[in-house]
């Protein structure tokens, strides 16, 4: 990794411990990778850490500590650690909207909700926060994350659940791409990081697609609504092209699945007849909005549709999405492996996946360090420096092409 250097003279502030809990344990177990190839790539830095008490621990074969999670017949839970966590620097990583799992309640099969999942992250960490120097939390999706704010008599559920978890005695909870990222200020006292998968975004499409010209004419960024605006301005200045938004005019006097109707979605921007246009959001979840956006668009002269969500849920299956790629109103959909994906989406056409192992693990190895987040982490660089690498290589292959036309 090319952040390595950043680590060969800081000292931990404790032995790094992951404390994956069953619903991210593939996820988890790519981070921990990652963290021992980052750590052990400089031979001559691991050769001056033996011996040093300071790097106990240092260069493990594994940084995962073994937890179970078990379940009464009443469908009661409780959480066992199985390995030594006293006096290490600990990241419990959790998925709470993995709906694969399943306990048993009374003889009835009950799948886990993000309930379920939160129950059992705090059953994680009380049994962890009182040995451990330090636990942190790494929720990628936050949990109800969706109900961030209050407009009516109704409750506050992510602010609330964010001062359980440090009242509790987490230091840290990292998460990616926040629904509304003022929710920071729920804990201002505390670290809530917040972190954008950007640069995966470029990386995927980018080496999906060979023949993306990068300029106002042929590339533009579209916003599904109001909410995805700051995504797409950033994407978009990144590229320097233009930006469009569309605004979903609801029906207020009703709610169905506890929330208003779309009524309509209206476009502002310029035409984008012609262009390979690129749909930036935080989720899919049932899909209706983000496929009515891709539908508009391709009737408006849009020549490629590319969806780009962090967290695709799928709430309501991929029948849709599959009818319509075969009506060619999307060209392919972009998510991360943050959170669980029914494995039938991983063989679709139409999907790709953008990988943010790297960049957890680069996180939670920078945290470790003590050091500061921004240097390591800043996306801009990397991207400018990605977009140039694009450029110049379908630069070259469009040479190619003319050296060898008849």
């Amino acid at each position: 990794m090319e952040q390595t250097n950043l680590y060969q003279t800081k000292i931990p502030i404790a032995p790094l411990k992951i404390c994956a809990m069953e619903n991210c344990i593939d996820f988890a177990g790519k981070v921990d990778a990652q963290i021992r190839d980052m750590r052990q790539e400089d031979q001559s830095a691991v050769a001056a850490r033996k011996g040093q008490v300071s790097f106990y621990g240092y260069d493990a074969d594994t940084y995962m500590v073994r937890n179970r999670l078990s379940r009464f017949g009443t469908g009661e839970g409780k959480a066992t650690l199985l390995d030594s966590i006293r006096g290490t620097d600990l990241y419990i990583i959790t998925d709470v909207i993995n709906h694969s799992l399943s306990y048993t309640v009374c003889g009835h099969t009950h799948y886990m909700s993000p309930d379920d999942h939160y129950q059992d992250l705090k059953r994680i960490i009380s049994v962890s926060v009182a040995h451990a120097h330090r636990v942190n939390v790494v929720m990628p999706f936050l949990y109800e994350g969706r109900q961030h704010r209050r407009t009516n008599r109704e409750s506050l559920d992510c602010a609330f659940a964010l001062e359980e978890l440090v009242e509790m005695g987490v230091k840290n909870i990292i998460t990616f791409d926040a629904h509304d990222p003022r929710i920071t200020n729920a804990v201002p006292l505390h670290g809530l990081d917040n972190y954008m998968p950007t640069y995966q975004f470029f990386r995927a499409i980018f080496d999906r697609d060979s023949d993306i010209i990068i300029d106002k004419e042929h590339l533009m960024i579209i916003s599904p609504d109001e909410g995805a605006m700051d995504r797409a301005v950033y994407f978009a200045n990144n590229l320097g092209v233009d930006m469009g938004m569309f605004y979903k005019r609801r029906d207020y006097s009703q709610i169905i699945n506890g929330k208003n109707p779309i009524v309509a979605h209206e476009f502002l921007g310029s035409s984008v007849e012609g262009k390979t246009v690129i749909i930036i959001d935080d989720m899919i979840s049932s899909g209706d909005s983000m496929l009515d956006t891709s539908r508009e668009l391709k009737e408006r002269g849009a020549k490629k549709v590319i969806v780009c969500c962090t967290f695709g849920l799928f709430t309501s299956g991929l029948d849709k999405f599959d009818e319509f790629y075969r009506n060619g109103f999307i060209d392919y959909v972009v998510t991360t492996n943050l959170n669980y994906r029914d494995p039938a989406l991983l063989t679709k056409p139409w999907y790709i996946e953008a990988d943010m192992s790297s960049f957890a693990a680069l996180i939670i190895n920078t945290m470790n360090h003590d050091t500061g987040m921004s240097a390591a982490l800043d996306p801009t660089l990397r991207i400018q420096k990605l977009i140039a690498q694009y450029n110049e290589r379908t630069k070259e292959f469009t040479q190619m092409q003319l050296d060898f036309a008849p």
